[in-house]
């Protein structure tokens, strides 16, 4: 079969019930430049401001969000002020950019020349890093030869990171039978002056009074909050298996203190403030040294897109005969033209967000559980459009009008068997893990109505897929228990092999679609998708892998 796209999984955002993680977002800055537009003033040139507006889908109203500064005069105009837009992956964001000619200081538009606009989501701006498109009039026209181009810039803080090695030397004895058993604690300064929260802590160094602990990564958001003269407490105990640990000593640094350990080796004397009262000649209780420190580039999700990153979608459907007939108005198949059935609402819900990222949106759907033609041999992993050399759907709508055409020629049975579609997705993420680029990542959706009876094989195809750039979104069709699905969902604790292998990484997203009848397709969107970017980044950065080029 042709090289695939892949299914993806992901988590929860917006406003979510308790215990679900926070939404993912960040701020991008979008830039307009715009050529050849119409002349609307008879003594001059138009003077034209580009005007940012956002769909409420609540309201079902476009809402202004801001407008860049006019240029007189100017048909070829290039804004300099910019305007910046929360961005969340797992929201299809609508966006109208319109161009108007102002003559007038009134801060309405009712009463200015309308020079044209486009409509277009942010993912399709973000994922083009720079789109040119033309100008359209109200009437769908175009608005003659003018064009605009838009260009997307993540206004993101500073999250790089810190990879620091410490060791200490002459630590106070603390244990009767022994020496000591140091640990090191960090703590960030918080809003009052005896206000500190724990960040970071070392592992127990058994027994010495000269320890060196391993290296730890620490992002200077959660070091510091990315101020590099924010005061940093770092605390030594000596290690208690009742807990109640001993203070050895404590000092104060900051990130611009430690970073000069890049140029030569820092040190700190560890003060016991209790012995400092009682000994006159106390001098301290031991010497930490911070023999290295490394500046470690934290990559986003938008610094993976922008660098040229495509996210692949594979749909998977399950065929097999729990479903019902297909004819029956109970099936879970049923094809009613006025009411989508469930399997279509969750392919034009996910499939709607994930086609933003993909350059040619030509996506790969797969079944399994049904009898196919010509020979009506059950198969576990087949082309919806029975088209194995080419199992491409065209966008969204493809994959919709393949799965009901699909329908029409197939016998509904079963078992439910997943694992052969989740190792066929895998193959093509493993062959793109080959070329050592952060260049694809692979997102596979399985639908499925019931409980999967090769969940000894599911599970160890996902361990393996787990250090793969892929994700997988199930999403339960029905009623039916789906008490083994959240077993593969990695939220209460490590998935294994039935081997005993763990899976180096939560990529497998269970959402049952019954808890979201009642709600929009979006929150459903938001719910699966919501910790994709976390996904990607984490997969590059485990494999160390930067993006293939960022033109920020």
């Amino acid at each position: 079969m042709k090289r695939q796209r892949s299914k993806a999984k992901c988590n929860m955002a917006g406003n979510a019930p308790p215990g679900l993680p926070p939404k993912l977002s960040s701020t991008v800055e979008l830039r307009f430049s715009c050529k050849n537009l119409p002349d609307k003033d008879i003594t001059s040139k138009s003077d034209p401001v580009a005007v940012l507006m956002v769909f409420d889908t609540l309201q079902k109203v476009w809402v202004e969000v801001d407008r860049t500064e006019q240029i007189k005069n100017n048909l070829n105009p290039t804004f300099t002020k910019g305007i910046t837009i929360e961005y969340c992956f797992e929201e299809v964001q609508k966006l109208r950019i319109g161009v108007v000619d102002i003559d007038n200081k009134s801060k309405s538009l009712n009463d200015d020349d309308f020079l044209g606009a486009i409509e277009c989501t942010l993912g399709v701006i973000v994922a083009s890093k720079k789109l040119e498109k033309p100008l359209m009039l109200n009437s769908g026209k175009p608005a003659g030869k003018s064009m605009i181009t838009i260009t997307a810039e993540e206004m993101a803080e500073n999250n790089d990171a810190l990879i620091l090695s410490f060791r200490a030397h002459n630590l106070d004895k603390k244990d009767m039978m022994g020496k000591s058993d140091p640990f090191l604690e960090f703590y960030k300064a918080g809003v009052g002056a005896d206000d500190w929260h724990k960040v970071h802590v070392t592992e127990v160094i058994k027994n010495t009074l000269n320890p060196t602990w391993k290296p730890f990564k620490i992002s200077l958001r959660t070091l510091c909050s990315a101020d590099y003269d924010k005061k940093i407490k770092v605390v030594c105990k000596d290690h208690d298996f009742d807990g109640g640990h001993d203070l050895v000593g404590h000092f104060f640094t900051s990130v611009r203190e430690i970073r000069s350990a890049c140029k030569c080796q820092v040190e700190w004397e560890c003060i016991n403030p209790k012995k400092k009262l009682k000994k006159k000649n106390y001098t301290n209780s031991g010497t930490v040294y911070l023999s290295k420190c490394e500046v470690k580039r934290q990559y986003t999700f938008l610094d993976y897109i922008f660098g040229g990153c495509q996210i692949n979608f594979t749909v998977g459907i399950d065929f097999t005969g729990s479903n019902g007939d297909p004819t029956e108005a109970s099936s879970l198949h049923h094809i009613n033209p006025t009411a989508p059935n469930e399997y279509t609402k969750a392919i034009v819900a996910v499939g709607g967000v994930i086609q933003d990222y993909d350059s040619d949106k030509m996506f790969p759907a797969l079944g399994f559980g049904a009898k196919i033609p010509p020979n009506q041999q059950v198969s576990h992993e087949f082309a919806i459009n029975f088209d194995a050399s080419n199992p491409y759907c065209a966008g969204v709508g493809g994959i919709v009008a393949s799965y009901q055409s699909c329908l029409r020629q197939i016998t509904l049975w079963g078992p439910t068997n997943v694992a052969p579609i989740i190792t066929h997705v895998a193959k093509f993420a493993k062959a793109a893990n080959q070329d050592n680029k952060a260049s694809q990542y692979f997102i596979l959706l399985l639908l499925t109505d019931g409980v999967i009876t090769d969940m000894y094989e599911t599970r160890d195809a996902i361990v393996h897929a787990s250090n793969l750039p892929m994700s997988i979104i199930i999403v339960g069709v029905g009623n039916a228990d789906f008490s083994d699905m959240r077993m593969l969902d990695g939220d209460d604790g490590v998935l294994r092999s039935p081997s005993g292998e763990p899976a180096c990484r939560d990529i497998v997203q269970f959402v049952p679609y019954r808890d979201f009848k009642q709600a929009s397709p979006a929150k459903l969107t938001k719910c699966v998708l919501a910790e994709v970017p976390k996904q990607v980044t984490q997969y590059f950065e485990m494999k160390d892998l930067h993006p293939p080029q960022i033109t920020r």
